[in-house]
């Protein structure tokens, strides 16, 4: 059975985890690095809904190290078993471990930190060149698609006053995520009710083992950040977030 769990907010990070932005970027590789060195294997690759699972996480607020803990608890628990079956194949599988964890960090955590709390803000963990690169490029890549001269044309104006914004990169990510929702809407009214029923068969099939060991809610988030990746994928879309800035 699912254990019962509330999203976790931001306000809920403990202090090492807010440290906004060098801890954002570094999520999903701490995760992945985590997860490849639990199963015992660095050649293991995380499969897209690996990748919108930890997504989803990270946009619902959910501490670094929570996810690092429940994935280590996950495969403790695994390994006890008498008869453990097949190798754990996803990120998927450590949900109920993470949620828990999350649960136990937002019960204990102090006071948090941030720009908002007066602290000083980490330096970005990239530079100024590589995210004026990250933004012209996703301009230009938008630019081939049909429909999309609007929000090509925004993302190369943020490209080119990259300098100003490059110290307020929470800001930016913002900007970025209220193009890409925009940039998404636009593709997916494009998309027939075969292409859409396809990839909502495919979540089903990957989904199908794990379903018991999530809620509701954290299902409808990961089936929503997996249809998205899908949907721009499959139009050779860029994904805008600084989070995919590696």
């Amino acid at each position: 059975m699912a254990a019962q769990s509330e999203k976790v907010t931001p306000e809920e990070v403990a202090p090492e985890e807010a440290s906004w932005p060098s801890n954002y970027f570094n999520y999903f590789t701490e995760v992945e690095e985590r997860f490849q060195k639990a199963r015992g294997t660095g050649l293991f690759l995380m499969s897209p809904l690996d990748w919108a699972l930890v997504e989803a996480w990270k946009n619902a607020g959910v501490p670094l190290e929570a996810v690092l803990r429940g994935v280590d608890a996950a495969f403790e628990k695994w390994r006890a078993k008498k008869k453990r079956g097949q190798n754990v194949n996803s990120v998927a599988y450590c949900s109920q471990a993470v949620m828990i964890e999350a649960q136990a960090m937002a019960g204990v955590a102090p006071p948090p930190t941030g720009p908002a709390h007066g602290s000083k803000p980490s330096a970005a963990p990239f530079s100024l060149e590589a995210l004026e690169g990250f933004l012209a490029a996703n301009a230009e890549q938008i630019r081939r698609q049909e429909g999309l001269v609007e929000v090509a044309a925004a993302v190369q104006q943020l490209a080119s006053g990259a300098a100003a914004l490059y110290h307020d990169l929470e800001n930016l990510e913002r900007r970025l995520t209220a193009l890409e929702d925009k940039m998404i809407a636009l593709v997916r009214s494009r998309q027939t009710d075969e292409q859409l029923f396809q990839v909502r068969r495919e979540l089903d099939l990957q989904l199908r083992p794990y379903r018991g060991k999530m809620t509701a809610p954290q299902l409808a988030m990961l089936e929503k950040q997996y249809l998205e990746r899908q949907l721009l994928e499959s139009a050779g879309l860029p994904r805008l977030s600084l989070f995919y800035l590696r």
